[in-house]
């Protein structure tokens, strides 16, 4: 066994846990779950509470920075990244941990440590990374470009620069496979953009940013910014939408092979030149990836001279897709009934916590466009109505439905991934027998489960 799967690498662990909850473990059912990755950790022990009057100290966490560590140190012996894990006392009295490998097709969980989205068709994405750019007749660039203009502003505001070479210009647009814009070369002609030209000179480097307008990204940092330069799960990803509407200056996308990103704002977001503009946009138009969003853009300028000489400072962002007809949620505060969701663009549909009659999705069966349902645990008349959706790629239930789904032979073969939605107090167990059942449906590697014993009154 794998050093991950030893006793020795959890005691400390587990001798924390059971020190800081052994009245609670002591219930029948009572459990405690969580994470270790090599980067963070979810432990189930209180905060040490310092002295009044004094600051938390290292020395007050070292005993969960030593269990946790001695995890991680498995974990990176192993070739792992992450693992999940659950403690509980069994009725003869003996605690258990559960070391849980989710494996390869399970995403991390948000709420359960250790189902998240089951990936049920390997390597799919949702809807929204697969769509390309709509072609837009006309679109040409605006006014304001000026290629020669934004050149010579930038060597007066630059004089000491050194430019990128033809060569390197030419060498940028190989590797990105695309032809860099004539705004974008002016630019990377006057500075290239180097850390190594400025000989470690932060001055250098934040005048350069000043005259840009945007922490600029050397030449050889250019990247299309496509839609699988913007990762997502599955458990939000699918309930995204592009839409863009019939004036928008920026497409609803995720990415796009036309969206060259050549810089940052200082805060995480990406500015990039759109080459695939929306019905009401420019060529060659600047645009900001919001680093808090999944989906879309916003305009910063109608062009990089624009931007470079007048220095906007914010952006705009036009964002309808999480409303109906496209994206629609029933729920106590949203729309009243399955029916007032029912459109035939409807592409995602949430029913949430529901406090009148169960629910029937009749209204909705047969719509040529409904991807993703996610539906909060009990709202539901009858789960076998979800047989109607034949267009079904994301699916998210609770155990009871998935159970009813499963007994009938009914579980849609158009999913390409889904989720069970774990509510309140329910153990982890069955829900991760249920998760191996779905994953058994596509024949996908299964979740594995190592048990390690302890007695009450030892630590082995």
């Amino acid at each position: 066994m794998s050093s991950i799967h030893d006793f020795a690498t959890w005691e400390p662990l587990l001798r924390l846990v059971r020190e800081s909850n052994a009245e609670q473990l002591a219930a029948p059912g009572g459990c405690f779950t969580g994470q270790i990755t090599l980067g963070s950790w979810t432990l189930p022990a209180p905060q040490p509470r310092p002295e009044p009057g004094r600051a938390l100290q290292v020395a007050d966490m070292q005993d969960q920075f030593t269990a946790v560590e001695r995890v991680q140190d498995a974990l990176r012996a192993d070739g792992a990244n992450s693992v999940s894990y659950m403690v509980e006392t069994a009725p003869d009295g003996k605690t258990l941990l559960h070391v849980v490998d989710s494996g390869p097709a399970v995403e991390h969980g948000v709420v359960s440590p250790f189902v998240g989205a089951l990936l049920l068709v390997e390597g799919a994405v949702p809807e929204p990374w697969r769509r390309l750019p709509e072609a837009v007749p006309g679109a040409v660039p605006a006014p304001s470009a000026d290629p020669a203009l934004l050149e010579r502003t930038l060597r007066e505001r630059l004089p000491d620069a050194i430019g990128a070479t033809e060569a390197e210009i030419a060498e940028a647009e190989t590797r990105l496979g695309v032809a860099l814009p004539d705004e974008l070369k002016a630019l990377y002609r006057v500075t290239r953009a180097r850390w190594q030209d400025w000989s470690g000179d932060y001055a250098a480097q934040e005048r350069v940013s000043k005259a840009v307008g945007c922490e600029l990204f050397p030449l050889d940092r250019l990247y299309i910014a496509d839609a699988q330069s913007r990762p997502c799960p599955w458990q939000f990803a699918a309930d995204d939408a592009v839409v863009t509407a019939p004036d928008a200056a920026v497409q609803g996308l995720v990415g796009s092979p036309g969206w060259i990103a050549f810089g940052d704002n200082g805060g995480g977001d990406r500015l990039a030149l759109d080459l695939t503009p929306g019905p009401g946009g420019h060529t060659g138009q600047v645009i900001v990836i919001d680093h808090e969003q999944t989906i879309g853009a916003g305009l910063r300028a109608d062009s990089l001279t624009d931007m470079v000489i007048k220095r906007p400072s914010g952006w705009h962002q036009d964002r309808d897709a999480d409303s109906p007809p496209v994206v629609a949620r029933v729920n106590v505060r949203g729309l009243g009934s399955v029916e007032a969701a029912a459109h035939p663009e409807l592409e995602v549909l949430g029913i949430g916590v529901w406090e009148g009659e169960p629910l029937s999705l009749a209204p909705v069966v047969g719509l040529p466009r409904l991807r993703t349902l996610t539906v909060h645990p009990g709202t539901l008349a009858d789960p076998l109505e979800i047989a109607g959706l034949t267009a079904l790629e994301y699916l998210s239930l609770g155990p009871e439905e998935w159970r009813v789904l499963l007994d009938a032979g009914a579980v849609p073969r158009s999913l390409s991934a889904a989720a069970i939605e774990v509510r309140g107090g329910q153990h982890p167990l069955p829900i991760l027998d249920l998760a191996n059942e779905l994953l058994a449906l596509w024949d996908r590697p299964l979740i594995s489960r190592t048990v390690l014993e302890a007695h009450p009154d030892t630590d082995r």
